[in-house]
């Protein structure tokens, strides 16, 4: 789902591409497609990996001579390197250049490559502002095993913001406003260890399944936050006995559209605490695909209620808030981190102009 690329009034009032690490795809979409080209943090990047499965990720850009790297230019991936399309220089996985066509390599041809991590096929890197290393680390890869099913994948594209998205994870009022939750209520107060943000909370949310029941889900919720492009929800449904997951990755392309991708994951569910209509005689791992497509769908349902306003809202650096928002407040000084040169994120004019030449 693209949104129309209409900018927001106020687009560069927060700057755009705030520290840390950023979704770039699937590991099982890269070796699928072997080369990948896109615009990630205001700049055109190639994905590849090599036959021993690792991943560079770099900007598509070839030092020798400046050609575009993709594969529109034609760029491709040979015995696990990136050829250059018009000179035949070819790159490993670490960037440099270990071949050309009719010289020694020279030592000094490297790609500018980022730092990477894969969790769970999920593929990251790291951006940083000035070109700065990694400051702290996503979490370790969450327990899994054959009882987890695949991942679900749903993406969308919109005029945002990642503080701005990532800031639901402590908004509890929108949760009832919003997408009509009800017994909505925190567990434990929001807590804050550096990069990592914890919001523990639950409700309750009436969804008919297959279109035909009503069927209440009473739910309890961690949100895990590191950064402003990383949000890992555990979900655990009482009623059901249902564990789940949930990765909210918002990513920054060009300052002014974000990427939005959620990814979902269940636990097989082979013995529910109640029937789920028209599910009850389904082998155990056919029923937890379903059950796991309909979380993503409604998932992606919510978000879109939050894209149409995130698209048209105005950021306000010093909102007007009530007493319970005192946790928004909490979110805004953790994001402070994240702007190294920019105070909570926010651009003067001066800055503006800067960061618009």
């Amino acid at each position: 789902m693209k949104a129309s690329q209409t900018k927001r009034s106020d687009s560069s009032l927060l700057f755009p591409f705030p520290e840390g690490w950023y979704f770039v795809a699937s590991l099982k979409s890269i070796v699928k497609e072997k080369l990948i080209q896109k615009t990630w943090l205001g700049i055109q990047i190639v994905v590849w990996c090599d036959n021993e499965g690792c991943i560079c990720v770099a900007e598509s850009v070839c030092p020798h001579m400046g050609s575009e790297l993709g594969p529109e230019a034609g760029g491709q991936v040979r015995n696990g390197c990136l050829v250059c399309p018009f000179h035949g220089f070819e790159y490993d996985v670490c960037g440099q250049c270990v071949t050309t066509p009719f010289a020694p390599p020279p030592e000094s041809a490297k790609l500018h490559v980022f730092e990477t991590r894969e969790l769970l096929g999920l593929v990251f890197a790291w951006w940083g502002t000035n070109g700065r290393p990694s400051q702290w680390h996503l979490p370790e890869d969450p327990p899994t095993g054959p009882d987890w099913g695949e991942l679900e994948f749903r993406s969308m594209q919109f005029p945002g913001h990642p503080q701005e998205t990532t800031e639901n994870a402590v908004d509890m009022a929108h949760l009832r406003y919003v997408h009509g939750y009800s017994n909505v209520s925190r567990t434990a107060s929001v807590s804050v260890k550096g990069a990592c943000l914890e919001s523990c909370f639950e409700f309750r949310r009436t969804q008919k399944i297959a279109g035909v029941m009503s069927f209440i889900f009473d739910v309890s919720a961690v949100a895990h936050v590191y950064g402003l492009g990383y949000s890992f929800v555990q979900i655990y449904e009482r009623t059901l006995g249902m564990d789940a997951r949930l990765w909210v990755l918002a990513t920054p392309v060009d300052g002014t559209l974000i990427d939005l991708v959620l990814v979902g994951q269940l636990r097989e569910m082979r013995k529910p605490k109640r029937p789920i209509i028209g599910m009850r005689f389904m082998p155990a791992g056919l029923r937890t695909r379903i059950m796991s497509k309909i979380i993503i769908s409604v998932q992606k349902r919510d978000v879109l209620q939050d894209v149409v306003i995130w698209s048209r809202k105005h950021y306000r650096s010093r909102p007007q808030l009530c007493r319970s928002d005192g946790e928004i407040a909490v979110y805004r000084r953790y994001c402070e981190q994240f702007y190294p040169e920019h105070q909570d994120g926010y651009l003067s004019k001066r800055n503006l102009q800067s960061v618009q030449a």
